[in-house]
């Protein structure tokens, strides 16, 4: 048996780690990264074969651990059914012949959108029907089936059970064997309920709001599954590091009444908070899940999976760089660093290379691929996976024959843990920039005095940079951090530098860590008596969405002057002096979360910061300040950033300033952003 700790990310977020036993040892969060980058994880491996003894009946669970997802094979009579298969269905046909058994039959739970689906290969391969909600119309040639619709073969009988919630189509598949046993003996439950958490309702790309979705996954909870036994074990069709939900545990199967228990989404049992808790804090979500989801849908195209990329001379690869292409280099880090061809950019290979190359090439644009022949022809099979079936193709001879061409080539310098810890006690340390989501950030840091610019936003996010001042980059395991810093000289940076080994490397080395307690409720340092409390960031995209979704439950103030408040404002937010909000103990007394809000989000990340200290009232801070919420969700389509410079002359008077800064005793309730001035989310 094979199984993975692997936690929510960005694709990677927190979690505990038992590959990483100096994090735990110091008590610090793991390393999703990192817990995915052995070679069994970018394959199929087979997590447990069902306990339950049965005649003629035999149940898989399959795990592929760079993208968290299950899947599963029953066999009974000589047939099989596939549920939520991969893409690359040769381990399915193995097992089948071994099992001297037929595929006839393929489940999808929904249309997901963070992989392609096997479901048109296996079709094709062995002729299976597909079996999907009849609601979702799906494109390709199937069985719709409705609730309390039967799948029966051999000794096996599986009910449909509609489950909307992570999307309207989702559903459940509850498995009777013997078939005529009055009880389910196990269930399948997709995305609508996963093991510590629930499906996202926020992937529908503006069709139906989040909080929509999530209420109707609390009917399906409370309605449905709430009912059933709770001894019944279910298998859900993602594991902890997916970014279909939030707080994923990596455990393979659980039962409902441990959920019932456990899982802190169920623990609500009023609509209105359950939707609250389902649609906060939730990561972006990445570009290509809305192209993967459409895919899904429609049926995704047969592949040749034998076919390689074009193998490109390095002045056609070049020419082709010039025009637009993306060069992805997905060596190592310590091989990227040593050389690498000016602007590629580093997704390595051992790791959750689908996904962070999903979230870094937008869809639809071209890449050349750079490495050795082996890692070349495994990403190529690996993007397919994820629907990027084409790359412009590879560089002949690798970084040697561009560099052997003539061609630029670009290095970024490795320092070793002491190396820096040497120059920050001597006052010569570069800028360090932490390229993890805010809440790792907060969980750990190497030194109180570095920037959080998270990865997806790094390039966007530069500009707060000086371009030759040097700059380094850190992560827990030197793998994003790497693809941090071939992001910076890509934009013109001249001296972007990585953390090597990242700061599981720090930790090792015995120096300072600052980050949460034990109980992740503050800020602390490993060096005794140090105590920082610390606010949470809060992206533009995640504000909107919650004062659309749940207006009243935020409370946003302005610390800029009055004159600029007056020139243009996020709407609902109000306008207060930096030395009120910091002096007056009103602003501590509503349990609502705060959100600070400033011109650049600088101001407002101190203010935050000050405010955490004195009391227990939720400080958030808004990432970028108005600047970039108005540029990502209130600028009119179609006008070009630089067209509207966020100035006190020339901003729009979205919202006209009070004629007195009011005061916290009497707070009013935010009004939702217009559903015209938000910007869609990534689509399911």
């Amino acid at each position: 048996m094979q199984h993975y700790t692997v936690t929510l990310a960005f694709a990677c977020c927190l979690a505990a780690s038992g590959a990483w036993a100096p994090l735990r040892a110091a008590g610090l969060p793991g390393d999703a990264e990192a817990a995915s980058h052995g070679d069994e994880a970018a394959t199929l491996q087979l997590v447990a074969e069902t306990e339950i003894v049965e005649p003629d009946f035999v149940f898989r669970q399959y795990n592929l651990g760079v993208l968290s997802h299950y899947s599963y094979l029953v066999a009974s009579g000589g047939e099989i059914l596939i549920v939520d298969p991969a893409r690359d269905i040769q381990p399915y046909l193995d097992d089948a012949a071994k099992l001297n058994a037929r595929i006839t039959r393929v489940y999808l739970t929904h249309s997901h959108a963070d992989f392609v689906a096997g479901h048109a290969e296996l079709a094709k391969a062995t002729g299976a029907k597909i079996y999907i909600n009849k609601d979702t119309g799906a494109g390709f040639p199937h069985e719709p089936i409705a609730d309390g619709g039967v799948i029966a073969f051999g000794r096996v009988k599986a009910v449909v059970m509609t489950t909307p919630g992570h999307t309207p189509d989702g559903t459940c598949l509850l498995l009777h064997t013997p078939a005529d046993s009055p009880r389910p003996r196990l269930m399948f439950t997709g995305d609508t309920l996963f093991i510590g958490s629930v499906g996202r309702p926020d992937l529908m790309g503006g069709s139906i709001s989040a909080a929509s979705l999530a209420a109707l996954g609390f009917q399906s909870w409370t309605g449905k599954l709430s009912k059933l036994p709770d001894e019944l074990p279910f298998y859900p069709a993602h594991g902890a590091g997916s970014l279909c939900g939030a707080h994923l545990s990596d455990k393979p199967v659980s039962t409902l009444g441990e959920q019932k228990r456990e899982n802190v989404y169920l623990q609500h049992k009023d609509l209105h908070a359950y939707v609250t808790a389902v649609i906060s804090g939730l990561p972006q979500a990445p570009q290509y899940f809305k192209h993967n989801a459409k895919l899904n849908h429609d049926g995704p195209p047969m592949l040749d999976w034998a076919a390689l990329p074009s193998a490109l001379a390095p002045a056609v690869a070049a020419s082709n760089a010039a025009a637009g292409a993306w060069l992805l280099d997905v060596r190592d880090a310590a091989e990227f660093a040593a050389g690498h061809p000016a602007g590629a950019i580093n997704i390595g290979v051992r790791g959750r290379f689908e996904t962070w190359t999903g979230i870094m090439i937008p869809w639809g644009e071209p890449f050349i691929l750079i490495g050795s022949d082996a890692e070349m022809r495994e990403a190529a099979f690996r993007l397919h996976r994820i629907g990027y079936d084409a790359p412009a193709g590879s560089l002949k001879g690798g970084v040697a024959a561009w560099q052997q061409a003539g061609l630029p080539v670009r290095s970024v310098k490795l320092l070793q843990p002491v190396e820096l810890f040497k120059l920050m006690q001597a006052g010569q340390a570069p800028v360090l920039v932490d390229v993890r989501l805010p809440a790792e950030w907060m969980g750990l840091r190497i030194s109180e005095n570095m920037l959080n610019l998270p990865i997806n936003e790094l390039a966007r996010e530069s500009f707060r940079l000086d371009p030759a001042m040097p700059v380094m980059t850190v992560c827990n395991s030197a793998y994003r951090s790497s693809m941090g810093a071939s992001v910076l000289q890509k934009v013109g940076f001249s001296a972007a530098m990585n953390l090597a080994g990242g700061s599981e490397a720090w930790i090792e080395a015995g120096l300072p860590t600052y980050g949460a307690d034990a109980h992740g409720t503050a800020g602390t340092a490993s060096i005794p008596g140090v105590y920082v409390n610390l606010p949470e960031a809060i992206s533009p995209a995640d504000l909107a969405r919650r004062l659309m979704d749940l207006p009243g439950t935020l409370e946003v103030v302005d610390v800029r002057p009055a004159p600029q408040f007056a020139e243009f404002s996020i709407p609902g937010s109000r306008q207060a002096p930096v030395a009120q909000v910091m002096s007056d103990a009103a602003w501590l007394s509503d349990r609502r979360p705060l959100v600070i809000v400033c011109r650049d989000g600088s101001v407002s990340a101190a203010v935050a910061g000050a405010l955490a200290q004195k009391g227990a009232r939720p400080i958030r801070f808004l990432l970028g300040g108005v600047a970039r919420y108005y540029d990502e969700i209130m600028r009119p389509a179609g006008i070009a950033a630089e067209a509207v410079p966020l100035t006190p002359a020339s901003a729009p008077r979205l919202a006209p300033a009070p004629a007195s800064a009011p005061t916290p005793t009497a707070p009013t309730a935010p009004t939702p952003v217009a559903p015209q001035a938000r910007k869609r989310s990534a689509g399911c």
